[in-house]
C-alpha cells in the first residue's frame, strides 16, 4: 500500500552528525566499567563502519541519502561485486563474533543480535541470489533508470548536470550487466512467466519515445534534464551546451542500450512459459519457505500460512455478514460486495470539489485521532503530520496511498499522501482505514518515533522488517474500531475489506508458489472473495508471481501484534495498559517478530514482578 520515502537531506545530516565528537569531559570509570565500555564501543563502531561502507559501495543509495560522492555512477551489478560483498559480510561476521556479547548493555545486545542475524541471513541466502526476476512489471533496472534520474538526481550546479550525463553514458554497461544476470538466471531455468514480457518491453520502448530518439515532444529524460538545467543560474550558452551534450548521450548511449535490452527480452520471451510459481525452480520449495521466513520473520511454512489465510477470510466474511444484516441489505454477501463496489453513494465526484472534500474529510479523521493519542501512547513523535494529495506529475503511476516520513528534527512534518487521480479507486468507505494505516496511529507513529530514538545505531533506525512495519500499519486500522470509531457501518465494512484483501494474500501467494495455482486461479479467488474490482485482482496476482512471499507480511505481522497483546492482557489483567504495550512495540524501532515477542514477554514479566 505504501512505500516509505527516504528523506535524503535529513539522513545525510544524521550520517554527518554521527561523526561528530562530544565536548563533554568523560567521567572516571572503574576497570570493569572500562571493559564494558570498550566492548560497547567496539560494537557500535562496527555497526557504523558496516552501515557507512554499504552506503559508500552504492552510488544509488548515496543519492537517496543526499550524498554526492559517486553522483556520476551506477551500482556495480556484476557477479564479481556480489562475491566481494559476500566476502565483506563474512568479514563483518568474524568481527561481531569477536565481541563479547555478555559485556554489552541490553540495548547494544539487541543491536548485536540483529546485526549478527542479518549477516548470517545474508550469507545463508547467497545461494538464492539468482532466484528473482530483475526485470518485471513491478520494478526493474529498465524502469529504475528514468525514475531514479527524474525523481532522485537533483541538479543544483553544472557538476550535477555533468554527473547526470555521465550516468546516461553508463547505461550501456549497466544494461550489459543486467542482461548477463538475466542470462545466468535463464541458464538455471529462472525466467519470468510469459505475461511479464509485454509489460516490460512496452515500458522499455516508452523510455526511447520522443525527442531526441524520434521527432516529437521531448522524451521523459530529456524533458527532465532541460527543466532542471534551465533553473540553473548560468549563461544560456552553457545551458545549450549541456542540453546538446545530454542529447548526444541519449542517442549514442541510452537508445542503443534500451534497443539491445528490448531485443534480448524478445528472445528471452520465447524461452518463457506460463508456469507462475517458484515451485518450477530447482529446490523451489526450499527457496519459497526461506523467502517466507525472511518476509514474515517467523518459522511458518507455506502450508501453515495458507491455512491461516483461509481461516482469516472465513472470519472476516462472517463479520461482513453482520454488517450486511445491520444495514438491512437483502441478498447474500457476494451481492452486498457488488453493491459496495458499484453504488455511487460511496464515491465522491471526480472533480476538484470532490477531491478537496476527500482531503478535508481525511484531515478531520487524522485531527480527531491526534486529539486522542494520549489514550494510546506514552511516547509520541515530536514531528507533526499532515494530509496531502499526490502531486499531478506522479499521481497516475503512484499507489493509492502512502506515507512520507518527517525530517528527524521535526522541522518538516510526516505526510499521508492520498492519490486522487481516479476517485473511483478511493471509495469513501475505505477513507478511515487508509488514514489510520498511513497516518495516525499507523506509519507516522511508528516511523517518526523510530527515527527520533536516541542511542540507536543507524542500521536499526533505517532498517525495515516488512512484517513489523506493515503489521503495525494493519493493526492500526483495527485500534480505532476498539476506541469506538468507524461509527458508520459502511466505513467499518471498508476496514474489513482492507483486512480481507491482506488475508486473501496469504491464500493466493502460497497457492501460486507452493500449491501450483495458476495466475487465473489466483485472480478468481480475489474476485470471488473480495469486493475489489477485477483489475485490482489481476495486478495483485501478478505482483505475487514476481515478488514471492512479500505480500504475506501484512497479515502475519498484524496477527502477531494482536496475539502478543491479547496474551499480555490475560497475563496482566487489570495491570495491562495499552499505552505501555504500544510503547514496548515502538520504542525499539523495527525488529523481527520473534524479537518483538521477547520485548513483550520481558515487559509482562517486569509488570508481574
Amino acid at each position: 500500500m505504501r512505500k516509505l520515502t527516504i528523506v535524503a537531506t535529513a539522513i545525510s545530516a544524521i550520517l554527518l552528525a554521527g561523526c561528530q565528537q562530544t565536548a563533554e569531559q568523560p567521567k572516571p570509570v572503574s576497570a570493569v566499567q572500562q571493559v564494558v565500555q570498550s566492548e560497547v564501543e567496539k560494537a557500535n563502531a562496527l555497526f557504523e563502519e558496516s552501515f557507512n561502507r554499504s552506503v559508500m559501495r552504492s552510488p544509488i543509495y548515496q543519492t537517496y541519502l543526499g550524498i554526492k560522492t559517486d553522483y556520476d555512477k551506477w551500482d556495480d551489478q556484476s557477479e564479481e561485486r556480489e562475491l566481494e560483498d559476500l566476502a565483506l559480510t563474512k568479514k563483518d561476521l568474524v568481527a561481531i563474533n569477536a565481541i563479547d556479547r555478555s559485556k554489552l548493555d541490553a540495548n547494544t545486545q539487541v543491536s548485536y543480535d540483529l546485526f549478527k542475524q542479518s549477516l548470517e541471513n545474508t550469507i545463508a541466502d547467497f545461494q538464492w541470489r539468482h532466484y528473482s526476476y530483475p526485470v518485471n512489471q513491478m520494478y526493474g533496472t529498465h524502469s529504475m533508470v528514468p525514475a531514479f534520474l527524474i525523481n532522485q538526481h537533483q541538479i543544483t550546479d553544472v557538476k550535477d548536470a555533468k554527473a547526470y550525463i555521465s550516468r546516461l553514458n553508463g547505461v550501456p554497461k549497466l544494461f550489459d550487466q543486467l542482461i548477463e544476470g538475466l542470462e545466468t538466471r535463464a541458464d538455471k531455468g529462472i525466467i519470468a512467466p510469459k505475461f511479464v514480457f509485454p509489460h516490460v518491453i512496452e515500458s522499455s520502448k516508452n523510455i526511447i519515445k520522443g525527442a531526441p530518439f524520434v521527432a516529437g515532444d521531448d522524451s521523459a529524460i530529456l524533458a527532465d534534464f532541460k527543466r532542471k538545467v534551465n533553473k540553473l543560474e548560468i549563461a544560456q550558452n552553457e545551458k545549450d551546451a549541456l542540453i546538446s551534450e545530454v542529447t548526444s548521450s541519449l542517442t549514442s548511449a541510452v537508445k542503443p542500450a534500451y534497443s539491445k535490452l528490448i531485443n534480448y527480452l524478445h528472445k528471452l520471451e520465447k524461452r518463457a512459459d506460463s508456469r507462475d510459481g517458484v515451485w518450477k525452480f530447482k529446490d523451489g520449495d526450499k527457496f519459497f519457505n526461506n523467502a517466507l521466513k525472511r518476509t514474515t520473520t517467523t518459522d511458518l511454512t507455506a502450508q501453515e500460512i495458507h491455512k491461516i489465510g483461509l481461516q482469516e477470510v472465513a472470519r472476516i466474511h462472517d463479520e461482513m455478514r453482520e454488517i450486511k444484516e445491520k444495514v438491512g441489505f437483502k441478498g447474500d454477501l457476494k451481492a452486498f460486495m457488488q453493491f459496495m463496489r458499484d453504488d455511487k453513494q460511496f464515491y465522491l465526484p471526480n472533480t476538484e470539489e470532490g477531491k478537496a472534500k476527500y482531503l478535508a474529510d481525511a484531515t478531520a479523521m487524522i485531527d480527531n485521532m491526534k486529539s486522542r493519542l494520549d489514550e494510546l501512547f506514552i511516547v509520541k513523535p515530536k514531528a507533526d503530520m499532515i494530509v496531502k494529495r499526490v502531486e499531478a506529475f506522479r499521481e497516475k503511476a503512484a499507489g493509492k496511498a502512502f506515507y512520507q516520513q518527517p525530517s528527524p528534527d521535526g522541522s518538516r512534518p510526516g505526510v499521508y499522501y492520498a492519490n486522487l487521480y481516479d476517485m473511483e479507486a478511493m471509495p469513501t468507505y475505505q477513507m478511515e482505514a487508509l488514514a489510520y494505516h498511513e497516518g495516525i496511529p499507523g506509519h507516522h507513529m511508528q516511523i517518526a518515533i523510530a527515527q527520533e530514538l536516541e542511542n540507536m545505531p543507524k542500521f536499526r533506525k533505517f532498517g525495515r522488517y516488512t512484517a513489523y512495519v506493515e503489521g503495525w500499519g494493519l493493526y492500526s486500522e483495527l485500534v480505532p474500531k476498539e476506541m469506538g470509531l468507524y461509527e458508520d457501518p459502511y466505513s467499518d465494512f471498508g476496514r474489513l475489506a482492507m483486512e480481507l484483501w491482506r488475508a486473501c494474500r496469504l491464500v493466493v501467494d502460497t497457492g501460486i508458489h507452493a500449491m501450483k495455482w495458476t495466475r487465473q486461479e489466483g485472480i478468481d479467488y480475489y474476485v470471488n472473495n473480495t469486493p475489489n474490482a477485477k483489475s485490482d485482482a489481476v495486478k495483485m496476482v501478478e505482483r505475487h508471481i514476481v515478488m514471492p512471499s512479500q505480500a504475506t507480511a501484512y497479515k502475519i505481522g498484524m496477527n502477531k501484534i494482536i496475539e502478543l497483546r491479547e496474551d499480555a492482557k490475560k497475563e496482566l489483567g487489570n495491570k495491562f495498559d495499552i499505552r505501555e504495550f504500544h510503547d514496548v512495540v515502538l520504542k525499539n524501532g523495527p525488529v523481527p517478530l520473534n524479537v518483538l515477542e521477547q520485548f513483550v514477554d520481558e515487559w509482562v514479566a517486569s509488570k508481574q514482578g
